[in-house]
Formats: C-alpha cells, sequence, structure tokens
C-alpha cells in the first residue's frame, strides 16, 4: 500500500470513530424529548458558526453563484435536513447501536449509484456484497428476530432513509464536484442555507428548542454531536473529491464498528444474536463492495 492509499485509510479511521460517536450522542439528545426539526436547527447553526469563523480565518468568502447555490442545496437537503429528519425519529424508537449497524448499507447502496452515473465499474464480487448486506436487513427486521417488537420495523425503513441520502450524496459530489468551493465553504453554505429550512419547520412544529437552559445531557448531546459532525463532514465531503465516492462511504464500515462500540461503552446497550449476525454479514459485505486500493482515485473529480 502506498504512502497516499495509508493516509487515505487513517482519515477514513479518524472519520469512522468521529462519525461513529454522532449516534449515541445523538441518543442522548432525543431522551428528553427534543423534536428533530428542532435538533436539526441547532445543528446547522453550530456548524455554520464553527465552519463560518474557519472560514473567516482562512479569508474565504461564500460565493453565491447559481452553481454553487445548488451545491448548497443539494448537501443541505440530501446530505442534512432530509437524512438527519429520518434518523433523529428513528433513533428514538431504535438502539444507538442499531442505527450504526444500518449505516453500514451507505457503500452498498453508493455502489449501483457509482455503476449508473460511470463513476465505478460492475462487478460480481461487489454485487455479492450487496446481497450480504441486503440479508443482514432482513435478519434485523424479520419477524422474531432482531427486533424486540416487530411494530419497530417501520423505523427501521425510516432509519435507511439516511444512508440512501448519504450514498447519493456522495455519488453527487464525485461525478459533479463542488463547482469550485473547497469544503468548508460548501459545507459553510449549505448549514446556512439549511437554516432557511430548519427554522421555519422548527418555528411551524412547536419544536423550536430554547437554548437559554438550563442545560441537560440532552443540550451537551446536541452541542457534541453537532462539534463533531462539522468536523467530520467537512473532511468525508473531501475524502469523496480525492478519493472518489466508492471509497470515501468506506467509512460506513469503521462507523458501524465504532458506533456499536461508543453505544456499548456510553449507553450499556446490549443486543440479540440477530443483530450480532446481521452486523457480521454486513462487514462482509462491505469487504466485498469496498473497491480495492489501485481503484482508488488519487486526484479531484472535478475542481
Amino acid at each position: 500500500m502506498s504512502a497516499t492509499s495509508s493516509f487515505y485509510f487513517g482519515v477514513l479511521v479518524l472519520l469512522g470513530a468521529g462519525w461513529g460517536i454522532t449516534q449515541p450522542l445523538a441518543k442522548i439528545a432525543v431522551s428528553t424529548g427534543y423534536g428533530h426539526f428542532g435538533l436539526i436547527f441547532w445543528q446547522l447553526f453550530i456548524s455554520a458558526a464553527v465552519l463560518g469563523a474557519i472560514n473567516l480565518v482562512r479569508r474565504k468568502g461564500l460565493p453565491l453563484r447559481l452553481a454553487a447555490l445548488r451545491v448548497y442545496v443539494m448537501i443541505a437537503l440530501v446530505g442534512t435536513v432530509i437524512p438527519n429528519s429520518a434518523s433523529y425519529q428513528a433513533i428514538v424508537h431504535l438502539q444507538s447501536g442499531l442505527m450504526s449497524v444500518l449505516l453500514a448499507v451507505i457503500p452498498m447502496l453508493a455502489f449501483p449509484i457509482a455503476v449508473t452515473l460511470g463513476l465505478d465499474r460492475f462487478s460480481v464480487m461487489r454485487m455479492g456484497g450487496l446481497s450480504l448486506g441486503l440479508v443482514g436487513v432482513l435478519l434485523i427486521v424479520m419477524p422474531d428476530a432482531g427486533l424486540p417488537d416487530p411494530s419497530l420495523t417501520v423505523w427501521v425503513l425510516v432509519a435507511l432513509i439516511a444512508p440512501l441520502c448519504y450514498a447519493f450524496e456522495g455519488n453527487f459530489v464525485a461525478k459533479w464536484g463542488l463547482a469550485g468551493l473547497d469544503p468548508v465553504q460548501a459545507l459553510f453554505g449549505a448549514s446556512v442555507l439549511g437554516l432557511g429550512f430548519a427554522l421555519p419547520l422548527a418555528w411551524m412544529s412547536d419544536q423550536f428548542i430554547d437554548p437559554r437552559g438550563p442545560w441537560t445531557a440532552a443540550d451537551y448531546g446536541l452541542l457534541g454531536s453537532s462539534l463533531v459532525h462539522a468536523f467530520v463532514y467537512v473532511v468525508y465531503v473531501w475524502l469523496v473529491a480525492r478519493a472518489g465516492p466508492t471509497f470515501a462511504a468506506q467509512v460506513s464500515y469503521l462507523v458501524t464498528g465504532f458506533g456499536v462500540f461508543w453505544a456499548l461503552l456510553l449507553l450499556g446497550e446490549s443486543y440479540s444474536p440477530y443483530i450480532w449476525a446481521a452486523l457480521g454479514l454486513m462487514l462482509a459485505g462491505m469487504a466485498l463492495v469496498q473497491p480495492r486500493v489501485k481503484d482508488i482515485r488519487l486526484h479531484p473529480t472535478k475542481p
């Protein structure tokens, strides 16, 4: 493995550890009944503040040309508002570790999209990986299997909206690029624009969260999750542009492992044998879906 490839794999590990801990932090954030639109608003607000400060220090502007606005809208909706709405609602009902297991389908969903867009090549072995991932999901939702209550199946389906969105987002960035924006600008613009979607939704749904306190564990969970999210999301978008969507989507391999680890450590969760079997199948599926080292792109697909 070359030094460059080793570096990219190191970045994946860092992203996996960071993104993995956001799941148990999100579980803590919803523990007192906060609504998803209120949580998304403050997540975007914190991200915008952090990224805006970084952008200011770098003396970078925020381009408002049409191509840049399209990027902001795509990342705001497909990368944050829609998947986070689904995730925050699902994690109220599902275990944090199970949410992390379901994120493992991101590379399996990213692969057929990448093939359709001409960003990757068809492979029987990778299709086998997709099949293993499907079997893993079935193990979770089968009656009398992984879920303690069959009625929770609908929330598994809701939770799967997030990995589907992330798979689309990664391929969008790889195919059409960031319109000349760097990752910080792209995420800052998306966070600012996303606030325009999230604020009225939070206000009209009576989910707006008063930040004046008193603060509880839920508030600190939201703050921690938002700060980590701002960091890992910028690095993730950068990695997609540098190494391609299928390689970058492998972060879910590590997010899954770290997410289960953090849930066990911080929340004391336990899982049925079916969940562990599903985890094994999904990890095996990702191992088959992942590209070989020589397939990794070492340069941006678009400026």
